[in-house]
C-alpha cells in the first residue's frame, strides 16, 4: 500500500538530508509504527507519504513514494485526499472550520459525498471518539486533547485507505489515548485500513504494532521487524521493556500483562527491600502493600526509558521539612472560572510551596490549562482569589509577572517570534534582565546539536518545546507552569527535562505540569492534584494518589502491584 524507494529529503538551505536511504513497504491493512528519537526525520516520513513532503514544506525529494501505486512526486496532496488521510503534531493547523461538527464533515464535502452519508459517517466519528458532547463547541474552546481527537475524526470520517498519524495520543489522557487506539485497530482489523503512526509514547502504542519501523539516529539507516525485535536493539523503549532488560527477560514484554506473568520472581527479590513497618496508609483506611523505602530529600541516580544514570529528585511530600516554614509561592482559595458559557473550575483551593514539583492530572477537558492560565494571569478568576509572590497575576504587568512565575503552553509556538534560536535567546535574556547566554545555555542543554542560526519552525515538536521552556526559564521564576511538556519528547529527552526540573526544584523552585504522562508524574512528581469536570477530586503524595488509580498508575507500579513501585530507576537501585 505505501513503498519507500530509497528515498532521501533535503530541505532548502540544510547542508544533509535530512532522512536518507529510507527504503520498506507498509502492508495493507497493517499498522507499522515509525520510531526513534527526536529529530531524526520521522515527521519528514510521514509527510512525503501524504505529498506534503516536498509539495507543501520545499525542498528536494530523491528516490521515489508510492500510495496505492500512486507515484507522490507526480500527484500533490490534494490528489491524494481521498486515499490518505493525516493528523500532524499541531492539530489547530489542521483545522479549516470553526465547530467540532463543521470539522468533521469538511473533508467529505471536500470529496462531493452525498448528505446522507456524510451525516451518518459524523455521527458515527462522535460516537467512536467520545466527542459527541462536544458537537456544537467551538473549536477554539476545546483543550488541546479535545482539539487532537477531532483532528483524528476528521481524516475518518472520509474513510481513507491509508492514515498517516503524528503523535496521535500525545495531549490525550490515558483512557482517550486507549479510545482513539482501540477504534485504529479496529479500522486496521475490520476495514483493512494502513496505518503509518509515530509515537514517542511506546508505552502506550507499541503491543498494537504489527511491525516496527525504527531510525535509530539521524542519517543511519532504517529498520524494520517486529515489535520484540526491534525494541531489543532500539535507543527509545518503553518502561515495560526497560525493565524487561533489567530483569533479563526474553523475549522481552510488550505489555504489562505480559510482564506480570513474568515478575513473579522479581517482586520476590525486591521485597527484601521492603520495610513493611513503614508502609503507608491504604485510602480505605487499612494498610497499603508495602513498597520502596520512603524518598529522603536527596538526589538520586534514575532516568526513564533506558537512560540510568540521570540525577534527579526524589519524591519527598511528606518527609519534606523546609515548606512548613517558607511563605506559599501561590494561594488559591475558592476559585471558580467561566468561559464561554462552561463552568471551567470550580470552588478550588490550594497552596503551591518552593520546592514541591506538583502534576496536574485529568481527563482531557478537566480544567487543568485553565488553572494554569489563572496562576500567570491569562485567565481572570470569575469567583475567589489567586494570590502568586503576594500579588494577583491578573492584574500585574508582565514584565513584574515574569519574576513570579512562568508558563510553557501546549503550543510553544506562542512564545516564539524571532527567525533564529540565537535571536529567541537574546531576546529571552534581554527581557529577563539575565546575563548574556543564559538562554543559550539552557538550550544547549536541552537540545544538544541545535545550531544558531536553526530557524524555530524547522525545530520538531519536541524541540521547539524545550527552545520554549529554555525562553521561560532563563527569567528563573520561583513559580514554573508547564502544560503538556513531554509531547514531542523522546525517552533521552524526557530524561533531560526530568534532571532540568529536579535541579531547579533542588533549589527552591516550585514546578506544576498539567500532564497525561503517567510516567513522568512517577518519574518527577512529589504531589498529585486529580481535575474531574473542574473539581479536585485528589490530591496528595505520588505514591498514594496515582498507584491507587487504574488509569494514572506507571507500568511499573502495574507490573510489580501489590508492591509500590513507581519506575525502572527505582528497580534498578534497590537491586544494586
Amino acid at each position: 500500500m505505501i513503498r519507500f524507494e530509497d528515498v532521501s529529503v533535503t530541505y532548502d538551505g540544510a547542508s544533509e538530508p535530512t532522512v536518507q536511504g529510507i527504503d520498506f513497504e507498509v502492508p495493507e491493512g497493517e499498522l507499522v509504527l515509525l520510531v526513534g528519537p527526536s529529530g531524526v526525520g520521522k515527521s519528514t516520513v510521514l509527510g512525503a507519504v501524504g505529498g506534503l513532503v516536498p509539495h507543501f514544506t520545499g525542498g528536494t525529494l530523491r528516490g521515489r513514494v508510492t500510495v496505492a501505486g500512486r507515484d507522490t512526486r507526480t500527484h500533490k496532496p490534494r490528489e491524494l485526499a481521498d486515499v490518505v488521510g493525516t493528523v500532524g503534531q499541531d492539530p489547530l493547523s489542521h483545522f479549516v472550520t470553526d465547530s467540532v461538527e463543521d470539522e468533521l464533515a469538511y473533508g467529505m464535502e471536500s470529496l462531493g459525498l452525498p448528505p446522507a452519508v456524510m451525516r451518518r459517517r459524523v455521527e458515527e466519528t462522535l460516537d467512536l471518539l467520545g466527542l459527541a458532547p462536544l458537537r456544537d463547541r467551538p473549536l477554539a474552546t476545546l483543550s488541546g486533547g479535545q482539539q487532537q481527537r477531532v483532528a483524528i475524526g476528521s481524516v475518518l470520517t472520509p474513510h481513507p485507505e491509508v492514515l498517516v498519524l503524528d503523535e496521535p495520543t500525545s495531549a490525550l489522557d490515558p483512557a482517550a489515548a486507549e479510545e482513539v487506539l482501540a477504534v485504529l485497530q479496529r479500522l486496521v482489523h475490520d476495514l483493512g485500513t494502513t496505518v503509518l503512526m509515530a509515537e514517542h509514547r511506546l508505552e502506550r502504542v507499541i503491543q498494537y504494532a504489527d511491525q516496527v519501523a525504527l531510525l535509530p539516529a539521524p542519517g543511519a539507516p532504517l529498520r524494520v521487524g517486529t515489535p520484540a525485535e526491534m525494541m531489543a536493539v532500539s535507543p527509545v523503549y518503553p518502561p515495560v521493556v526497560d525493565l524487561g532488560r533489567l530483569a533479563g527477560w526474553t523475549p522481552l514484554p510488550l505489555t504489562v500483562r505480559d510482564a506480570r506473568r513474568r515478575a513473579g520472581d522479581l517482586r520476590e527479590r525486591l521485597a527484601v527491600h521492603v520495610p513493611t513497618d513503614n508502609a503507608p496508609a491504604a485510602a480505605d483506611g487499612g494498610t497499603a502493600p508495602p513498597g520502596p523505602p520512603a524518598p529522603d530529600h536527596e538526589s538520586e541516580t534514575g532516568g526513564a526509558g533506558g537512560n540510568p544514570g540521570t540525577p534527579r529528585r526524589r519524591r519527598a511530600f511528606r518527609n519534606r521539612s523546609t515548606p512548613q516554614a517558607a511563605p506559599n509561592l501561590a494561594d488559591v482559595t475558592a476559585l471558580s472560572v467561566r468561559r464561554a458559557h462552561v463552568q471551567a473550575l470550580r470552588h478550588i483551593d490550594l497552596t503551591i510551596t518552593p520546592g514541591e514539583t506538583i502534576a496536574l492530572m485529568g481527563r482531557n477537558g478537566a480544567g487543568k490549562s485553565t488553572l494554569l492560565n489563572t496562576l500567570v494571569g491569562l485567565v481572570a478568576p470569575s469567583a475567589g482569589t489567586v494570590q502568586v509572590g503576594g500579588a494577583e497575576p491578573h492584574r500585574i504587568t508582565p514584565r513584574d509577572l515574569v519574576r513570579r512565575v512562568g508558563l510553557v503552553p501546549q503550543e510553544p509556538r506562542d512564545l516564539l517570534y524571532a527567525d533564529t534560536v540565537a535571536a529567541e535567546c537574546r531576546a529571552a535574556d534581554t527581557d529577563a534582565h539575565a546575563a548574556p547566554g543564559t538562554c543559550r545555555a539552557l538550550v544547549t542543554d536541552l537540545l544538544p546539536g541545535v545550531t544558531d542560526d536553526t530557524h524555530p519552525r524547522d525545530l520538531s515538536e519536541g524541540q521547539r518545546l524545550a527552545l520554549a521552556l529554555a525562553v521561560v526559564l532563563t527569567a528563573r521564576p520561583p513559580l514554573l507552569l508547564l502544560d503538556e511538556p513531554t509531547r514531542g519528547l523522546d525517552y533521552a529527552a524526557k530524561a533531560r527535562l526530568v534532571r532540568l526540573l529536579g535541579e531547579l526544584a533542588a533549589a527552591g523552585h516550585a514546578i506544576m505540569l498539567a500532564t497525561h504522562d503517567v510516567e513522568l508524574a512517577a518519574e518527577l512528581a512529589h504531589r498529585v492534584i486529580l481535575l474531574a469536570e473542574g473539581e479536585v477530586i485528589a490530591d496528595g503524595p505520588a505514591t498514594d494518589v496515582i498507584t491507587s488509580s487504574p488509569s494514572f498508575a506507571p507500568q511499573v507500579s502495574k507490573i510489580l502491584a501489590p508492591q509500590r513501585w513507581l519506575t525502572v530507576a527505582e528497580v534498578r537501585k534497590a537491586l544494586s
